[in-house]
């Protein structure tokens, strides 16, 4: 199953720069990665990147990610998966950018399930 993990685009430099990353602000203040499922990917950037441009979608595959990955509660009462360790280049299924479109972010096809 893929999950999915929104960066800005310095947060995405940072990743190719150094291979880990401890994620985003918010990811450094909570102790862990917050990712996405596909159900979930769209209401998580309308609700923390309403309005933002270049950012990058990352896919990761979330069995590779073993223990390390957690599904916990979360907004809305809904299960989010959280990586309990930094993201690591090497965890990348596949990336793509995700613009910003008149109606709001625009995701690759296939990715909202």
């Amino acid at each position: 199953m893929l999950i999915y993990k929104i960066l800005r685009r310095e947060e995405w430099a940072r990743l190719l720069a150094d291979g880990a990353s401890p994620g985003a602000p918010v990811d450094v203040a909570d102790g862990f990665v917050h990712f996405s499922t596909g159900s979930q990917v769209a209401g998580t950037a309308a609700k923390h990147f309403a309005g933002e441009d270049d950012l990058v979608l990352m896919a990761v595959e979330a069995e590779g990610l073993g223990d390390d990955l957690r599904w916990e509660v979360s907004r809305g009462g809904d299960r989010f998966p959280h990586l309990y360790r930094e993201l690591r280049l090497a965890d990348m299924a596949w990336h793509a950018p995700l613009p910003l479109g008149p109606e709001g972010h625009v995701f690759p096809a296939g990715v909202l399930a």
